[in-house]
This record gives structure tokens, C-alpha cells and sequence, in this order.
């Protein structure tokens, strides 16, 4: 399991001794807008729930998912987040060899050590922004049965377009696709972007509700893939995997697109002028090297004689939480990323930024 998520609040506080609250996480890529209005007041008037076992299967919120995405609910399995099922995958489908584009998120590797695979990383780079090369990647795919794609991608905030994935998937019709969507409602016309409803039987697409609702310690996650696919995983699938007070969190959800879409629209403006504005207040720091994202966090590299660790253990003397981005394969000591707030507190970051190098 990778040490240094993003978020860890409670261990940071007693370290530098402080509460929680006090600490302004730039760590952790959660909603900046914090939780979608009237979710946490229905929780609350429905935490007796928890004294009740949920629905075993998770029927009924898989069924909603269904209806609400358009898809056959016989392709969709719900779990404890998409966490879950990356673990799950390389046991269930007999993951023999991976691939990875990276740099990305750990789990998708820890999943396949925990499982004996074997996997290897075909790596983005710097020097083209970190942008997808199909031309790279052809070498990898043809050794692979299982592709793991983060889009967009956690750090680097890089996005692949449909069209180009589509192609990808279809020219390789006998390896597995595994497209992470974590993070694509803060993209523009981001369901547009989804590989949910595609077709195709070789793609398994994750989704992920935390992110976008800033409810990450409800773990809600959902799988969709071909019913040959989703058979498989319900032989391994332990029952209730979903939790009482997620299962009512996902319906209230489900039953609100109007809602819902509104909300993950504002986000969107919010989290795009915030960007524009952050890259607009260290456009002139020649110390640090913002790369483009479509979503809302920014990998930085830091130039010079520091490390992002230097960086970021004099920014938590302030309180600010920063990810230290070392331990992500494929990049190096000196890259951070940062997941924005509000611009007042960007404002503060990039000062803070500023004043350090």
C-alpha cells in the first residue's frame, strides 16, 4: 500500500501539533466546494440506518446507477469504493500482465504486486507536458492482457479524448481496459468525455462518487462492464459492500440529476477560473513549473536546489498541506501537486509558494 496519500489530516495534526480543522489540506483532491448542498442534512436525518444492515447486493443503488447513466444494470456492480475493485481485478479476471500509464496513482501497481502480477509502467514525460504518446505505447500493449488508465490522471491532471481511447480499445480487442474516471466530473463536458456506454465488451470503466460529492469517507464506487465481466466479479464479491449510509447517500443522489448536474456544472466553472487564476499568480516564479490539467488539482516541478519536501515541510509551518509527489513512479523529488480551493486560499498557497523559492 503506498505511504503518502493525499489527505492524511489527523497523523499531520499531531506531528505539527494542531487540530484537524486548522490545517488548510491542499493534499486531498475532494470537491472544493465541499459537499452538494442537502446531502450531509439527509444523512443526518437518517443515521439510524446504521443500525440496520443495507441491502446485501446493493440492487437498488446499482439500478439506479443504471437508470441515471443509461446503461444495462446488468453491467454495473456498486463497492467500497473504486479502491475495491482495483484490488478485486487482477484476482478476478487473472491478471498474468499489466500496464500502466503513469505516473499514477500507486494502487494500481500494489494491486497487481498483491496479486502476483507482474506489471510495468509506460510513463508520460515532462517534456511533453505529460500528454499521451499512442506511438510509445504500442510496444507495451502487445506483451499486456490488462491496461490500467487513469483519465484524467492522478497527479498530472492529463486527459486522454474519447475518440482516442475509443480507437485504442478497438484496435486491441483481446486486452482489458480499465479506465479510471475518478476524476472526470470536474472535466468540462466531462460525461461527454465518459467511456461509460462505449460498447465495448474489452473496457471496464471505474467511477467514483467521492471525488465530486466530497464524501470520500462514504467509499462509494461503481464498476461498469460487459455482464460477462460483472458475473465474474460477483463470484468474489462479498456481500454488503456497500454501507447502509451510502446506499441512501447514492439513491438521493441518483433521484436529483437536475440537481446534480447543476452542481458538478458549478464545480466545473469554479474549479476552471481557479486554475487560470492560480497559474496567473505564479506565472512569473521561473523557480516553479506548472503543468497543464484538465481537472481540478496541478502537478508542479520545483527548479533549483529545493525538493518538494523542502517546500512542503515549510508550508505546513503555516498550516498548509501540500502533496509531496516523490513516492509517484515516473516522477522525481522535486514535484508537488496541489488541489485547489477557494481563491483566498490559493491566494495564500501561491504567496506562500512565492516566499519560498
Amino acid at each position: 500500500m503506498i505511504i503518502g496519500h493525499g489527505g492524511n489530516i489527523d497523523v499531520t495534526a499531531k506531528r505539527i501539533g494542531c487540530l484537524p480543522y486548522e490545517i488548510i489540506d491542499m493534499s486531498s483532491n475532494i470537491n472544493p466546494l465541499g459537499t452538494m448542498p442537502g446531502l450531509l442534512d439527509f444523512l443526518k436525518q437518517n443515521i439510524a440506518c446504521a443500525s440496520v444492515l443495507p441491502e446485501a447486493d446493493a440492487g437498488a443503488v446499482q439500478l439506479a446507477f443504471a437508470r441515471r447513466y443509461d446503461v444495462n444494470s446488468r453491467q454495473v456492480l456498486a463497492g467500497n469504493g473504486v479502491t475495491q475493485f482495483i484490488y478485486a481485478l487482477p484476482l478476478v479476471l487473472k491478471t498474468k500482465r499489466a500496464l500502466i500509464l503513469g505516473p499514477t496513482y500507486a494502487d494500481y501497481a500494489d494491486a497487481c504486486k498483491m496479486q502476483g502480477a507482474v506489471y510495468e509502467y509506460c510513463h508520460t514525460l515532462a517534456s511533453e507536458q505529460f500528454q499521451y504518446n499512442p506511438d510509445k505505447i504500442d510496444q507495451y500493449l502487445r506483451r499486456s492482457d490488462t491496461v490500467f488508465i487513469c483519465n484524467p490522471n492522478n497527479p498530472t491532471g492529463t486527459m486522454i479524448p474519447k475518440t482516442t481511447l475509443i480507437k485504442l480499445c478497438q484496435e486491441y480487442p483481446d486486452i482489458r481496459f480499465v479506465v479510471d474516471e475518478s476524476y472526470l466530473p470536474f472535466v468540462s463536458n466531462g460525461e461527454q468525455e465518459s467511456m461509460l456506454g462505449t460498447g465495448l465488451t474489452n473496457v471496464i470503466v471505474f467511477n467514483s462518487m467521492s471525488k465530486i460529492f466530497a464524501v470520500p469517507g462514504l467509499r462509494i464506487g461503481f464498476m461498469v462492464a460487459a455482464p460477462s465481466v460483472i458475473q465474474k466479479f460477483q463470484q468474489h464479491w462479498p456481500p454488503w459492500s456497500v454501507n447502509s449510509l451510502a446506499q441512501k447517500a447514492i439513491l438521493w443522489l441518483m433521484q436529483r440529476k437536475d440537481a446534480t448536474d447543476s452542481f458538478i456544472r458549478q464545480t466545473v466553472r469554479f474549479v476552471l477560473t481557479e486554475k487560470e487564476q492560480f497559474a496567473a499568480l505564479l506565472k512569473d516564479n521561473t523557480s516553479i513549473r506548472q503543468f497543464p490539467s484538465s481537472t481540478g488539482f496541478m502537478l508542479a516541478q520545483i527548479n533549483g536546489n529545493k525538493t518538494a519536501a523542502d517546500v512542503s515541510a515549510k508550508l505546513l509551518q503555516h498550516k498548509i498541506l501540500i502533496r509531496n509527489c516523490a513516492n509517484f513512479e515516473g516522477l522525481s523529488e522535486n514535484y508537488f501537486r496541489v488541489a485547489l480551493k477557494s481563491a483566498p486560499v490559493n491566494r495564500i498557497l501561491a504567496e506562500g509558494l512565492s516566499a519560498l523559492t
